[in-house]
This record gives C-alpha cells, sequence and structure tokens, in this order.
C-alpha cells in the first residue's frame, strides 16, 4: 500500500481567463474545483495506476466536509483527521497567458492531532510506501518530516519526500528513499545549483552525502534528473507536447516513480515513466489518467547517461 500524508490539503479552485488584469474585472471562461494538496495529489495518480493507496492528513470546516465529499467521488482511500477549528484552506490558481496561484493559509494543527497521525503511521511495514508531501503548516515543527521518517524506517517503510526548505534540510540524515525536489528547491539547498544535467547530478551528489538515497530532480520544461544512490546518473528531456496548466505535475512524476519502482522496472525506465506521467499532467486539465499517461509515455524517448 502507498500511503501519502497532506499536512495542509486544499480545495484547488481552477479558473481559466483571457487575461488576468489587476483592479480590473476578469470574467472566466472555465472553472473548477478539485480536492487537491501534494500528497493527494500523489494518492489520485497513484490509484489511476492501479496501485493501492491512502490518503491520509487534516481537514477542517465546511470547506473540509466539501473536500472529503470531492475526494470520496474519486474513490481513493482516505483517513483525514478532522480538526475542531479552523478551515480547510482554498488555493486558487489562476490560469491566464501566465498561471498564477494564490494559496491560502489554512488551520493549525495541535499536537494531539499530529500524535493522532503518528499513531496510524506506526501500523505500517516493511511492505509499504510512505509519501510525505507538501510544505509544513504554520505552526507544526519544521523537524516533523524528520521525526516521522524516523518513527516509520523502523518499521522498515520505505519513504518518499517531496518537501522543500528546512522540513528537506532537516530530514536528509534520515535517509528517505527517494527525494524530489526541483531545481528551485535544489539551487536553495546547495547555495545556487548549475542548470545543466552534469551540474544537478552533482548537486545531488551532496544530498547523497547528507543521507539521502535515489534523487530525482524536476527541471519544468528542461526535462529530469534522475540520480540513484548505486547507480549512474541520467537525464532525459521533457515529453514533446503542448502545456495546459502546471498543477500536479510534480505530484504525478512523483506517482509515475512510484508506479515504475514498485513494478520492477530498470532506473532508466522508472524516469522515463516519470517523466511521462509528469508531462501527461502538464498536458491536461488536472492530473491524468493512465490512457493520458500512455500516451505521453508513446512520445518520450530513453534518458541518456551523465558523465
Amino acid at each position: 500500500m502507498i500511503y501519502t500524508v497532506t499536512l495542509n490539503p486544499s480545495l484547488d479552485y481552477i479558473v481559466c481567463t483571457d487575461a488576468l488584469r489587476p483592479g480590473k474585472l476578469c470574467r472566466t471562461s472555465g472553472e473548477t474545483l478539485y480536492p487537491g494538496g501534494k500528497g493527494v495529489n500523489v494518492s489520485l495518480v497513484c490509484a489511476a495506476l492501479g496501485l493501492s493507496t491512502r490518503a491520509l492528513g487534516f481537514i477542517a470546516g465546511r470547506t473540509g466536509a466539501l473536500f472529503a465529499s470531492l475526494l470520496a467521488e474519486t474513490g481513493v482511500e482516505y483517513d483525514f483527521c478532522h480538526l475542531d477549528e479552523g478551515m480547510t484552506r482554498i488555493n486558487v490558481k489562476v490560469c491566464a497567458r501566465e498561471q498564477t496561484e494564490l494559496n491560502g493559509t489554512g488551520p493549525k494543527i495541535p499536537a494531539q492531532a499530529l500524535e493522532k497521525l503518528v499513531e496510524t503511521l506506526d501500523t505500517l511495514g516493511e511492505d509499504d510506501w510512505l509519501v510525505l508531501s507538501g510544505s509544513v503548516p504554520a505552526g507544526v515543527p519544521a523537524d516533523i518530516y524528520a521525526k516521522l521518517l524516523e518513527r516509520v524506517r523502523k518499521n522498515g517503510v520505505k519513504t518518499l519526500l517531496d518537501t522543500s526548505g528546512d522540513a528537506l534540510k532537516n530530514a536528509l540524515p534520515c535517509a528517505p528513499d527517494l527525494i524530489k525536489p526541483n531545481l528551485d528547491e535544489l539551487d536553495a539547498l546547495v547555495g545556487g545549483a548549475p542548470h545543466n544535467p552534469t551540474g544537478i547530478a552533482a548537486c545531488a551528489r551532496e544530498l547523497q552525502a547528507a543521507g539521502a538515497k535515489d534523487i530525482l530532480i524536476s527541471c519544468g520544461a528542461q526535462g529530469a534528473v534522475l540520480v540513484p544512490v548505486d547507480g549512474q546518473a541520467l537525464y532525459l528531456e521533457a515529453t514533446p507536447g503542448e502545456v495546459v496548466q502546471s498543477v500536479g505535475s510534480g505530484d504525478s512524476m512523483a506517482a509515475g516513480w512510484l508506479y515504475a519502482h514498485t513494478h520492477g522496472l530498470s532506473a532508466a525506465e522508472t524516469l522515463r515513466y516519470a517523466v511521462a506521467a509528469g508531462s501527461a499532467a502538464a498536458f491536461s486539465a488536472w492530473l491524468p489518467d493512465r490512457a493520458a499517461i500512455e500516451r505521453a509515455l508513446a512520445k518520450t524517448a530513453m534518458p541518456k547517461p551523465i558523465g
């Protein structure tokens, strides 16, 4: 089973308009409302690929109730702790000539709620994957992911970490099985990363020296770099296609990596599948289904070794 944790899920309100004009009335040409949050997105794409998954996290208020009802409609298993105060945030994504995002804050998470999450994670075992994904909400200790990684590692749980800043830096010594920074996040960790495959791979090796195992760096339109802890670094250009929006592309890439890795594919095929899944999300109005990923896969080349 693949378990995902989203500390601060959201209702993602995606609106499309011809142009965003600050201070002026703008009319939309389309709008949708989805259950969102990075870990939630990973679960949704994993489920679309036929993987067993369960989404965990925290919700609150009327927006939390709506979030749960929308997630239930997708058929994805979930077990969210209902908080007594606050409200699940609403993130507004405006798709115009450029994509603009306005993300909410979300509720405060009390210590007793975090402890309830820990008790759930204690039931995971060596056949399970745990995906810790997204930023750490205000009021939650910056080392929360490090503590959760240490906790589940005792039971042999395999882990994927997709976060940034201090939350990622603090967790590196806990040896996550995969981390998935983007270029900006890698820059922040190493103090400026060269934007070429050789330089990116060298920076990833620095993070492995700090404790990380496999590292998948998403590079947007440039593609992606995979640096296995015990193998050849690989680079793959982005899949050709028309970008519709970028929400969930990195999360879809993580789900694609999980699918390929858990099916025993080679590092090269795993990177290829991950890039195809991320690209399929960018080519879609929302998260991709399996057919969309397979179509993108047919247009995705094989990776090239670095160095």
